[in-house]
């Protein structure tokens, strides 16, 4: 089996992807500082250890953060989010797109910009900021964060359509 070595910025993710593939053979390197750091700007320093790290992991890489996802998909990380994007854009637009970290939305449109422009289409994205959610995540109340998330998007497809 291949090896894969998962990049994450918060633990609670070991867990997930440890029950979505039982008998893999992962290794996790979990960062929550690269987050924090990522979010007051992606700086030299920090590219340079996303990437030493990338580059030093065993087998296959996957990057399981939007925030840092260029950056490790530059040193050779396939990003989680990218098989999304191109399904995304395979049915065609609009896509509304939601997050919940501020950091996400501009990685996370470029992203899906590229895999618009990979089908030949031209984009039409609309933005669903859910900021007021992440303290959710980050206090480990998955459950709740998750909830509401279908809570809010739920809500704002119903004040579209109306």
């Amino acid at each position: 089996m291949t090896a894969l070595t998962l990049f994450h910025t918060a633990d609670v993710h070991v867990a997930t992807f440890d029950r979505l593939a039982p008998t893999a053979d992962l290794t996790h390197v979990v960062r929550p500082d690269w987050l924090e750091r990522a979010q007051g700007g992606m700086d030299t320093d920090l590219r340079q250890e996303i990437t030493q790290a990338i580059k030093a992991a065993p087998g296959a890489s996957l990057c399981t953060c939007t925030t840092i996802g260029a950056v490790a998909e530059d040193a050779g990380a396939t990003r989680i989010d990218w098989p999304m994007m191109q399904k995304a854009a395979e049915i065609g637009g609009p896509v509304m797109l939601a997050y919940c970290l501020e950091t996400t939305l501009a990685p996370s449109t470029a992203l899906l910009e590229r895999a618009f422009l990979d089908q030949g289409i031209s984009p039409e994205i609309r933005s669903l900021p859910l900021t007021g959610l992440w303290h959710h995540f980050a206090d480990g109340e998955s459950d709740r964060f998750h909830r509401q998330i279908a809570e809010w998007i739920t809500t704002s497809l119903t004040l579209v359509s109306d």
